[in-house]
């Protein structure tokens, strides 16, 4: 909703302000929207950062900058501000209430393998064992995802 542009910014400035030093950053996605496709379309972006923090205590920062970018959560899938996911946090697995970390979907979306691939075709996933790279490939969403 609104500038995603302009919002994809914004969130990197707090994320750098409350989280920690943005190391990478991939270049911008455009994407027809998941699961409720009857919006417009979505910009993604990967970044990585470096933090002193938890998996708990960034995903609390994560919520809070949703919140404070003006993100009302009403159903899955509706259009938003902003999402911001954690979607892997170095090599841990992480299954808690709140947060599951690799997120559970990463590798049944092209817009996020891709723009993961940019940045680190190597990594390789800590639960499925493949890397970014083998999972793009085995990939089967059919989602356009265009570089902006």
């Amino acid at each position: 909703m609104g500038n995603s542009k302009k919002q994809l910014a914004t969130a990197q400035k707090h994320i750098s302000k409350k989280m920690g030093t943005i190391i990478r950053q991939s270049k911008l996605y455009q994407t027809a929207a998941w699961g409720n496709t009857d919006q417009p379309d979505f910009l993604n972006q990967v970044i990585v950062i470096n933090s002193q923090f938890t998996p708990q205590e960034c995903i609390n920062k994560i919520l809070s900058i949703e919140k404070e970018m003006g993100r009302i959560r009403t159903k899955k899938n509706a259009p938003r501000i902003i999402d911001i996911d954690i979607l892997y946090f170095n090599k841990e697995v992480i299954n808690s209430k709140n947060l599951v970390v690799p997120h559970p979907a990463l590798q049944d979306r092209r817009f996020v393998l891709i723009p993961l691939n940019e940045l680190s075709p190597g990594f390789k996933h800590p639960v499925l064992g493949k890397t970014n790279h083998e999972l793009l490939l085995k990939c089967t969403d059919t989602l356009n995802v265009k570089k902006i």
